[in-house]
């Protein structure tokens, strides 16, 4: 563990101890040995005054919902100090009623909901507590003596608590544990499977404390040479699957999802690490005992799917055992969870994490990435003993999280759908990216403009530069599409040239073979690629981008024309062919899309003036009298991927303002 503490910058919120529990915990929160993803928890105890000028004791801990990595002081719920004190020395108290108690006890109503640990806060006497998830220590607990190793490493200088329920019941167990201890003695509490407890008068003090003992824990596993490998870091590797391999990750993906009811993404894996882990003789034991922590369970679930040669068979397995675990330990009145799996096993080949977005995908990614560490760290030691059944259930189906199955919430429209974007760096391929960013999908976004890998600053967007007029191109562009989000759902086929004006007596070969190979060979080219990853996709379907010169060809312009007339005559023949697979293609024709790269301020304003009209009037020269923008195309082009259009394939849709001649 680095210490981060910077005197520096602390001194400037000496004066406000709220601004100082909002730096340590930021401290905390950007080491992901020690929290992901909103795990962990942190504190305050300020004495402030209230409307009526009376002193007031709050506690301020951090709030549901809220990230410690980023987390500001609106994070942080203010709670009457004395209430939760209250509330611990009840003799019962349902979660559900913990949390309305809870939220009543708040001075802020605008505040998030406490953590379900504001009982336990409030019990500890120091002004500032902390509470992480370190890995290195959650190991040493999921091992056959774990007690014992955490209780050589430390001695009396913590309290050792067996694993409990979070919440109320916790809160309780360190009540009845510390009646006769003396505070000032403990540095910390361990809590078995489940974390640590670092505390002190100041933010430095409980900051440092918990550096120092989750640094025990990592010494004590370096000096038994239980770290894995160093080689085994977590960095991305590039290479790509194989055709076959890709194929299969898309054939699992949609599996995945018919079970889930919903698109998933499914991040392949292929780091030194999860190689290593799943290669592993016993991994399919070591795997499915159970998560590191009882917490990591909500993210998921109890054991992954793990896949041998028929996946089929091992989703159908998989399934049945996540029954029989459900009416084991299941009581009346709950409801039982979606039974697909959030992670799988790829044995030999690396693992796999699902999620409904790619962010969903990449926290569970992350999840397991200190899980397998941690399982090996543990074996190293002796052997990985995750907790029994019964306290796993038990958190995965907490009341608190069955009560967030009666919400209801609207995802985006097309939330966990993966589409390629051919010409994505500018114009109509550009906004269409924007468009499926904003609607929830993942974009395989190509170009042959190498600004493409770097143009979209999000894990949605894959970036490839990418020559469309070549077979081989298209083929490793979509593998290693498919390699990062598990498959392929839509193709925007956009990539176009728009060639000089030439008249048929003066029209170059140069000019004819460059239009018929970016705007027809190339789209052909790239559905033959597509095609076996679309037929296992969800709700499929494919927008090839036209041009109103199909329809109403004009003069000068026969390369583009014919070449946009063969595109459009391709796509229905695709809609024939396809339509039995379930894929649907249509077409749009687009016209008069001035804010593209060819249209330059200088031309529009040459072009107006040719036709002796504003600027504002060329654009708008349509029956509807409006504007025609790459985001109006975009928005027209996603919904047809969409369920608006579900019924409808081989269509062609004018988007142009109404144009005399087309109509």
């Amino acid at each position: 563990m680095r210490n981060l503490w910077n005197d520096n910058i602390a001194e400037q919120y000496r004066d406000d101890l709220l601004a100082l529990r909002v730096y340590s915990s930021r401290l905390l929160g950007q080491d992901p040995n020690l929290v992901l993803h909103g795990g962990g928890n942190t504190s305050v105890k300020l004495t402030t005054t209230d409307y009526f000028g009376e002193p007031e004791s709050l506690l301020y801990v951090k709030g549901s919902g809220w990230d410690l990595g980023n987390i500001e002081a609106a994070g942080f719920a203010p709670v009457k100090l004395e209430t939760l004190q209250k509330m611990a020395r009840l003799p019962h108290l349902s979660d559900s009623d913990m949390v309305k108690l809870q939220r009543a006890a708040m001075t802020d109503p605008a505040a998030p909901n406490p953590s379900v640990e504001a009982i336990l806060h409030a019990l500890i006497p120091f002004t500032y507590v902390d509470h992480t998830h370190a890995d290195a220590v959650v190991a040493l607990t999921n091992t056959e003596n774990g007690r014992e190793r955490v209780y050589t490493i430390y001695g009396d200088r913590v309290l050792i608590v067996p694993y409990v329920m979070p919440g109320f019941i916790l809160a309780k167990k360190i009540a009845d544990l510390t009646r006769a201890i003396n505070w000032e003695n403990l540095e910390g509490i361990i809590l078995l499977n489940h974390g640590v407890f670092s505390f002190g008068p100041t933010a430095k003090s409980s900051y440092e404390r918990m550096i120092r003992l989750v640094t025990a824990a990592e010494d004590y596993l370096q000096a038994h040479a239980a770290l894995p490998p160093a080689a085994a870091s977590p960095i991305l590797q590039k290479s790509p699957l194989d055709l076959e391999n890709s194929l299969f990750l898309a054939k699992l993906r949609k599996a995945v999802a018919e079970i889930k009811q919903s698109p998933v993404i499914a991040h392949w894996d292929s780091t030194p690490l999860a190689l290593q882990f799943s290669q592993l003789p016993t991994v399919d034991n070591l795997a499915t005992q159970g998560p590191l922590t009882p917490d990591h369970v909500i993210r998921t679930k109890a054991k992954p799917l793990i896949l041998n040669s028929d996946f089929r068979h091992d989703i159908a397995e998989y399934i049945a055992n996540y029954e029989d675990y459900f009416k084991r330990h299941a009581t009346a009145q709950l409801i039982q969870l979606n039974a697909a799996p959030c992670w799988a096993v790829w044995l030999n080949n690396g693992l796999i994490s699902f999620g409904n977005s790619v962010q969903e995908a990449q926290i569970v990614s992350d999840i397991k990435d200190h899980t397998i560490w941690s399982i090996q760290v543990a074996q190293r030691l002796g052997g990985w003993r995750a907790l029994p059944e019964k306290d796993i259930f038990e958190m995965e189906y907490w009341e608190l999280e069955q009560a967030k199955l009666k919400k209801s919430s609207q995802s985006p429209v097309l939330q966990g759908k993966i589409i390629l974007v051919t010409g994505a760096a500018s114009g109509i391929g550009q906004a269409c990216v924007k468009v499926l960013l904003q609607q929830g999908a993942a974009v395989i976004a190509l170009d042959i403009d190498p600004k493409i890998t770097h143009l979209f600053a999000t894990q949605q967007v894959l970036g490839i530069a990418c020559d469309v007029t070549l077979e081989s191109a298209i083929q490793a562009a979509v593998i290693e599409g498919v390699s990062r989000f598990g498959g392929l759902d839509g193709v925007i086929s956009n990539a176009g040239t728009f060639p000089i004006s030439e008249s048929l007596a003066q029209l170059q070969m140069g000019t004819w073979e460059k239009s018929l190979a970016v705007n027809l060979t190339s789209h052909q080219r790239l559905l033959k690629v597509c095609i076996p990853y679309l037929a296992e996709g969800i709700e499929p379907a494919v927008v090839m981008m036209g041009s109103k010169n199909v329809p109403a060809p004009g003069p000068g312009a026969a390369a583009y024309s014919v070449a946009k007339a063969g595109q459009t005559q391709l796509a229905r023949v695709a809609a024939l062919e396809l339509a039995p697979l379930g894929i649907r293609v249509n077409v749009l024709h687009p016209n008069a899309v001035f804010d593209t790269g060819i249209w330059t301020p200088e031309v529009l304003e040459k072009r107006a003036q040719h036709y002796g009209v504003t600027v504002e009037e060329y654009k708008k020269n349509n029956l509807l009298r409006t504007e025609i923008t790459s985001q109006s195309v975009a928005t027209l082009a996603c919904a047809m991927l969409g369920p608006l259009f579900a019924k409808t394939t081989g269509a062609q849709i004018p988007i142009d303002g109404g144009n005399e001649r087309v109509i």
